[in-house]
């Protein structure tokens, strides 16, 4: 973890994470409407209900290309977020207000790819199946205490889970 990057904490679930999402994904609505080319969603474990997370609202906002979609790094620039070329290759990747402290997480994603594909399938299947998103809770828990600052490895061992429940979602297999 750098110096600019908050530790990981989990809280229990706040029932007014979905106002919050609601909220900012009005306010993106008018901000990104020349590079929307799909919904903004609610993604990530402030979208399950129950689900213990960090507080930070992660929001996927579909657009057509990424290339097409990169004059929106300087407008939300200029709106109080942060932008990181993180997995550059997939999404745009930004949060807000500071990489020390942050409240939202936002990503363009091409609605066509399978990155947004896997982000729905995994948020839609853990919210209806509460056994999954127990294991997951419990997984989650665990690699916070053992990654408290270290984000990329905490994100990085969640990912087999994700992978393999995404698949599961998307295949049944």
């Amino acid at each position: 973890m750098t110096s600019r990057e908050a530790p990981i904490e989990l809280v229990p679930y706040d029932r007014s994470w979905p106002a919050r999402f609601e909220q900012e994904a009005a306010d993106l609505q008018r901000l990104l409407a020349t590079w929307l080319g799909g919904p903004i969603e609610h993604i990530g474990s402030t979208a399950i209900p129950g689900l213990a997370a960090k507080p930070v609202i992660d929001i996927m906002a579909g657009v057509e290309t990424l290339e097409a979609s990169r004059p929106a790094i300087a407008a939300l620039t200029l709106h109080g977020y942060c932008y990181a070329p993180y997995r550059a290759d997939a999404e745009h990747w930004f949060c807000k207000p500071s990489p020390a402290f942050r409240t939202h997480h936002l990503h363009l994603v091409p609605v066509e790819s399978s990155r947004w594909r896997e982000a729905i399938a995994f948020r839609d299947y853990l919210r209806i199946h509460a056994q999954v998103a127990a294991e997951y809770a419990d997984l989650k828990q665990g690699l916070a205490k053992q990654h408290r600052l270290d984000r990329e490895a905490y994100t990085e061992a969640k990912g087999p889970f994700i992978a393999r429940i995404s698949r599961l979602a998307l295949h049944g297999v």
